[in-house]
């Protein structure tokens, strides 16, 4: 393995992915977004290489550094020894999921209302992608957005669904009525079953955030609000897990082979 050596070992922790799956699936689906390398002095096994080999054609540099060092760029995180700073493409916005809309037949969406934390984010990137959807939805205000967290916890599924961040979002949800996608809402609270509404046409499915689940404006815009049955002395699921029995009822009413 012939490849160059960054200028530096210094790396911004916010732009770091590391795992030697994380940074392998990024090289993958953008490498371009790589811009260096960070690997443990000693670690020379098959796998490793092959990423290796493959960053160096890219003209992607690497240095080799101690485990401490990596410990330190990472916070002590479980990084396999290797690490890359990496800076994917940025969100897509308002105008390209108007057009990605108009161009599904049935388009399927998970929306956030101010998600903050990332591995919640990547979560619900990565059930959205295994659910076949069109694309995930979130607020810009109070929300995370494209980290290497999210990229890491995403696991490779920004390759296989749409990112889109809006400044408005109950306008957006708007929009999306009239292109003709339903609103479907969650809430616990809520007297209408997921399992009672008809998922079977176009649908914007929305989650709210972490503490307060969604917000009043963001309610009013749905075509219908509904709750994910549970056993009861349970309030409530995580925001990927809720998002994950939404898409994939709207998946079986839709009979779609995956």
């Amino acid at each position: 393995m012939a490849a160059r050596e960054a200028a530096d070992g210094r790396a911004d922790a916010s732009d770091l992915v590391y795992g030697l799956h994380a940074v392998r699936e990024a090289a993958g689906y953008d490498p371009a977004g790589i811009e260096a390398v960070w690997v443990e002095h000693g670690r020379r096994d098959a796998k490793l290489k092959r990423l290796l080999d493959k960053l160096d054609r890219s003209g992607v540099p690497v240095r080799r550094v101690a485990r401490k060092e990596l410990d330190r760029m990472t916070g002590g995180a479980v990084h396999q020894g290797v690490a890359a700073r990496y800076r994917g493409a940025a969100p897509r916005g308002e105008a390209d999921l108007e057009e990605a809309v108009a161009a599904a037949a049935t388009p399927l969406l998970l929306v956030l209302d101010q998600v903050q934390d990332p591995h919640n984010l990547g979560a619900c990137l990565r059930t959205a992608a295994a659910a076949g959807a069109l694309g995930v939805v979130a607020s810009r205000d109070r929300a995370v957005g494209l980290t290497s967290a999210v990229h890491k916890s995403a696991a490779g599924a920004l390759h296989h669904v749409h990112f889109f961040q809006v400044t408005n979002l109950a306008r957006t949800l708007e929009r999306l009525k009239e292109h003709g996608v339903v609103v479907v809402g969650a809430a616990g609270s809520a007297p209408l079953s997921c399992y009672e509404v008809d998922l079977t046409g176009g649908a914007a499915l929305v989650v709210g955030g972490e503490e307060r689940g969604m917000r009043r404006l963001t309610r009013e815009r749905c075509d219908s609000v509904v709750a994910i049955p549970m056993a009861a002395g349970v309030e409530s699921l995580n925001v990927s897990v809720a998002a994950g029995v939404l898409l994939f009822e709207a998946v079986r009413q839709r009979g779609l082979p995956l």
